[in-house]
């Protein structure tokens, strides 16, 4: 049989990423939540935790925090959990979730604001590239991910939620002292490109498809959405930006199309795990609702199942 009450204490220092902070998290103090791990991991004889800033999970810690967290999704379906009928009280119940940095700064927070509050739940975001999201899922770091990636999650299923359009776009300074003759491929090697980090493939995957180039030497990496649109604006260099993103300043010409109508599509998946949850159910249902409303975001082609 697991302890519950030991491996709430090995979660809070993952998700923590201290020994201090999971103390504050959990009302008791650092050195009480210091025994029930150590005393946890003596009772199993393995290691739950590298010590260390910040502290992080073994194989066998990330495993039994994951699972505690489908535990606590699943306590969550019981009705009025008190100690009176000596179950657990209800959980509050943390959904940590993998996201890409432009859909966070995009469609993401309308879809699930009003989903959290009602279900009134946390959620504990973690920004990574849509194409490195499905692998926080698979190292069990996170409960649900929104994803680029096709390839099927083991456990898990798989909607599609839509397509989000980019754009490789610049300021009218920059395109008139770098892409005079009309955005050849000599012009491209010559003009400064911006991805947001060197898991950033959508500007090397637009211009190969453009001009069958690579990425120019001269490239800056701004891990930002925000920080990529300010340095574009300020014309440091061109990028691939978000539709939803930039739409007004197109319309106010602070941008332009560098080549009209050649846009990049970024199909998104919403991966969560095969578990009976209706909470996960209730969700997936709200995202797939949310995103149909957003006309930057393309529905044309329907679900798919791992």
């Amino acid at each position: 049989m697991l302890d519950y009450n030991a491996l709430t204490a090995v979660s809070a220092v993952v998700r923590e990423g201290s020994f201090d902070g999971a103390a504050r998290k959990l009302n008791i103090t650092a050195s009480a939540v210091s025994q029930r791990v150590r005393g946890y991991e003596d009772r199993l004889g393995a290691l739950l935790i590298v010590r260390g800033q910040p502290c992080r999970p073994t194989d066998l810690g990330q495993a039994l925090v994951t699972h505690l967290d489908k535990v606590h999704l699943l306590e969550a379906e019981i009705p009025h959990l008190s100690h009176a009928s000596g179950l657990l009280s209800q959980p509050n119940v943390t959904l940590r979730i993998a996201v890409n940095a432009d859909s966070l700064a995009t469609w993401f927070p309308d879809a699930i604001a009003r989903f959290a509050t009602e279900a009134a739940i946390c959620l504990d975001l973690l920004v990574e590239d849509e194409t490195c999201t499905a692998d926080r899922l698979r190292s069990g770091e996170v409960t649900a991910a929104i994803t680029a990636q096709t390839e099927p999650v083991p456990g898990c299923r798989s909607v599609r939620l839509g397509a989000m359009q980019y754009i490789a776009c610049a300021t009218p300074d920059f395109i008139a002292k770098y892409f005079s003759s009309g955005a050849s491929a000599t012009e491209f090697q010559n003009a400064p490109c911006i991805c947001f980090d060197r898991n950033d493939e959508l500007e090397a995957r637009w211009l190969y498809a453009l001009h069958k180039t690579q990425l120019p030497r001269k490239t800056h990496y701004i891990p930002s959405t925000q920080g990529f649109l300010d340095f574009t604006l300020k014309s440091v260099g061109w990028g691939l930006q978000p539709l939803a993103l930039v739409e007004k300043y197109l319309s106010q010409g602070d941008l332009i199309e560098i080549v009209p109508g050649r846009r990049l599509s970024v199909d998104l998946y919403w991966v969560t795990p095969r578990v009976k949850s209706q909470l996960l159910q209730y969700l997936t249902f709200h995202l797939k609702n949310e995103c149909a409303q957003h006309a930057w975001l393309d529905q044309s082609t329907g679900d798919c199942t791992a």
